[in-house]
């Protein structure tokens, strides 16, 4: 019962019947947190201290762990001060601003991904015209144009929010804010918020899947004109790292629209561990994926070690 709460606040969810043990609860959440911090800050500071990788696939690299690191911070933490001190209530500001994080640090994300497929895909089909496209200034400037595509889309989500009026009922379906999950807590007619939000997934992540898609057709396209599949497999092994890292994030980004479309009538669990996953899984795999894949990764790890 959330109608003692004032009209300006919202109440994270729960885990049904784990009340008592959310003090436990939460020490597997807060390693993987850790292990994602320490993981994405590896990454910047061997990317910056080789100068072997000093190369956009790495520049970019840099920008995905920095992007983890900043979309599991803004999560994270608040959702750790949940579980072991049972602060539930979340003010309708906070909860807007992390909403506007989370879905603009992950079309970002998404954008970025985007970028390190073009850069495999004129990497294999045109190696000799890499250097000159993919120059490092090209590099800052696609990672500023993520940025400003990223904050222009996303942006207008917690706005038109903003004005609505909300139901006696605020308790949200995860530990922490998503726009399809506030939105529904409004009673109000939704149907802008619901269309612009579509809209700007489909323009943002939908698109950059399809291009990203196309561009692995193309590669594959030129690696099967290689006469031997010795020399197929190496140069196709040069994208595993990267098709890892798409499938670690946008396979939750599917699970979780679908459990908000289709999951109405799931278990809460369901809701938050999927919410969860969608946080963590990518942050933790990103490092981890690349750091079995290059050489020069594992050796300054070992040698950190």
């Amino acid at each position: 019962n959330s109608s003692d709460l004032s009209p300006s606040s919202f109440i994270l969810a729960s885990i049904p019947g784990l009340e008592a043990a959310h003090f436990w609860v939460a020490i597997p959440l807060c390693s993987v947190y850790i292990m994602a911090v320490a993981g994405n800050c590896a990454v910047l500071f061997i990317v910056k201290t080789e100068p072997s990788l000093h190369v956009p696939m790495y520049f970019f690299l840099c920008m995905l762990a920095a992007i983890d690191l900043a979309l599991s911070t803004s999560t994270v933490p608040r959702v750790l001060a949940f579980y072991w001190f049972n602060t539930r209530e979340i003010s309708f500001g906070a909860c807007l601003i992390q909403m506007f994080f989370i879905h603009t640090l992950s079309a970002i994300e998404s954008t970025i991904l985007l970028a390190m497929a073009v850069d495999r895909y004129v990497a294999i089909c045109h190696p000799l015209r890499h250097a000159a496209i993919l120059t490092n200034a090209a590099t800052v400037k696609i990672g500023l144009a993520a940025m400003a595509r990223g904050v222009l889309f996303f942006l207008p989500l917690p706005l038109l929010l903003l004005p609505l009026p909300f139901c006696s009922s605020r308790v949200l379906s995860h530990s922490f804010c998503l726009h399809q999950d506030v939105m529904n807590l409004a009673c109000a007619n939704t149907t802008p918020s619901v269309v612009y939000g579509l809209t700007a997934i489909l323009l943002v992540m939908g698109l950059d899947a399809l291009l990203i898609c196309l561009s692995y057709l193309l590669i594959l396209k030129s690696v099967l004109r290689l006469a031997l599949w010795k020399e197929r497999l190496k140069v196709f092994s040069t994208c595993i790292a990267h098709i890892c890292v798409v499938l670690a994030f946008y396979v939750p980004l599917i699970g979780l629209s679908v459990v908000h479309r289709f999951g109405k009538d799931l278990a809460p669990l369901v809701h938050i561990t999927m919410g969860n996953i969608y946080i963590l899984v990518p942050a933790v795999l990103n490092p981890i994926i690349y750091g079995v894949r290059t050489k020069q990764i594992q050796r300054r790890i070992l040698n950190l070690i």
